[in-house]
């Protein structure tokens, strides 16, 4: 075997169909589309929830609800896990850059500190919203919390 003699194996490389090359290529007229209609039409595309003309399901489904556009949607942080963190990083101040860092936020995250759980380390904590049980647990041990 040498390059000059390399065949593809027999079968393997099939032929183009060549379409709309007049009658004697037993490909013209309709050039496989069949008759009329919009499949046979030229620029036509299906549409992605098209069903053939049937009412489509989400035209069939009633509509419910309502999509707040201006609500706020904050990553819920309970003393208990400020805590873990203060303990896994050795932290004693807890920002939203500390915790991108950390990887437990994303960049743009939203954090509100809640007041579920024990808290046991003097933390100066910056956060976007917090509950008023959440602020009075971490100023009693003599820490500090701020709005952003």
């Amino acid at each position: 075997m040498e390059l000059h003699n390399l065949r593809p194996a027999k079968g393997s490389n099939k032929k183009n169909k060549r379409i709309g090359r007049g009658q004697g290529s037993g490909r013209g007229g309709t050039s496989t589309r069949g008759h009329k209609g919009a499949k046979s039409r030229s620029g036509y595309s299906r549409k992605r929830n098209f069903e053939g003309g049937q009412m489509p399901l989400q035209m069939r489904l009633p509509k419910r609800g309502f999509k707040n556009p201006n609500r706020v949607d904050y990553i819920p942080l309970n003393l208990g896990r400020l805590q873990e963190i203060s303990e896994k990083y050795n932290v004693t101040e807890i920002t939203p850059e500390v915790l991108f860092e950390k990887g437990i936020i994303k960049r743009r995250d939203l954090v509100k500190v809640l007041g579920n759980g024990e808290l046991s380390a003097k933390l100066a904590v910056s956060a976007h919203a917090c509950s008023a049980s959440a602020k009075q647990a971490i100023e009693a041990l003599g820490g500090s919390l701020t709005t952003l």
